[in-house]
């Protein structure tokens, strides 16, 4: 007997209601999530800190691998910062070098500018202290190959230079005009051997004469011969006699004690005097004849 065929119609309806529970469920499901998520969303934004265990919980799960990145990049950014400054150290060190460079000449320059300075602040001394020089300037020259001792003055007549002028820096006396010409003038140093100034010393008014001995000191010469009563370390000045050179103008330190009288070392080194002052000649009042004036100041 042949097995009953199935019935169609019968197949098909419990096919269909599996599938209708299968769709019923996940519409329930949906609606139940939409459900939730709009109950959690009125919850947050009602109360925000409900939440913060949560964002807390999964803020520590998931800081190990925060850590692994930012190890990951720091290293990364590390090897990269290395790289491209070894391929910029040399330029850089150029750079550096140059300006450093740059800098010691500028500091070389302010140091000049101020010793500058303060010279011309001592020449500015001695003329408010003595009166009204000629002129001041630089002495632009010297006869270092020469065993005369001169230097060249940058003024001339033109800036009222006359023969026999003294010349003297901010700390003593350097020479007297030799020679003049319209810009320049040869000044005879106090150190050449045919410069003889009047001196007497500070203390004691001892009274004698300095020659120049070319090489850079002075042999000093008494007038009164007997006891010399000079000693190392005496300082003498201008005494006016003769009337060329203006009392107490610092010439020399003694260094040496001779049987008549002593060597000295110059206080004004013409080397390191870059401005020098031009006075008129001096001479005292009560030396001049009746009816002339005296000399300008």
């Amino acid at each position: 007997m042949a097995p009953p065929q199935d019935r169609p119609g019968l197949s098909r309806t419990g096919f269909s209601k599996k599938a209708q529970f299968g769709l019923f469920t996940s519409y329930v499901t949906a609606i139940a999530g939409a459900a939730i998520g709009l109950v959690l969303l009125i919850v947050s934004l009602i109360h925000p800190a409900s939440f913060a265990f949560a964002r807390s919980a999964a803020a520590d799960v998931a800081a190990p691998a925060g850590h692994v990145s930012a190890t990951s990049r720091s290293a990364g950014k590390s090897v990269i910062d290395v790289v491209a400054g070894y391929i910029a150290a040399g330029s850089k060190n150029a750079r550096l070098r140059e300006e450093l460079a740059v800098a010691r000449s500028k500091l070389a320059e302010a140091e000049a500018i101020k010793s500058e300075n303060r010279r011309l602040k001592a020449l500015l001394g001695v003329r408010e202290t003595d009166g009204m020089p000629v002129t001041a300037a630089r002495l632009i020259g010297s006869s270092s190959s020469s065993t005369r001792r001169f230097a060249l003055l940058g003024a001339g007549a033109t800036d009222g230079v006359r023969v026999g002028q003294p010349i003297r820096s901010a700390t003593g006396l350097v020479g007297r005009v030799l020679e003049v010409g319209n810009r320049t003038a040869r000044v005879l140093l106090i150190t050449d051997g045919e410069s003889v100034v009047p001196v007497r010393r500070v203390k004691g008014d001892i009274a004698g004469f300095a020659q120049g001995q070319a090489d850079g000191t002075l042999i000093i010469r008494l007038i009164d011969l007997g006891i010399n009563p000079l000693r190392k370390g005496d300082v003498l000045v201008t005494s006016g006699s003769g009337g060329l050179y203006r009392p107490n103008v610092p010439v020399a330190i003694v260094a040496n004690i001779t049987r008549d009288g002593a060597v000295a070392r110059i206080v004004s080194d013409p080397a390191a005097s870059e401005f020098v002052v031009v006075e008129p000649i001096w001479q005292p009042i009560t030396e001049l004849r009746s009816g002339e004036q005296p000399a300008p100041e």
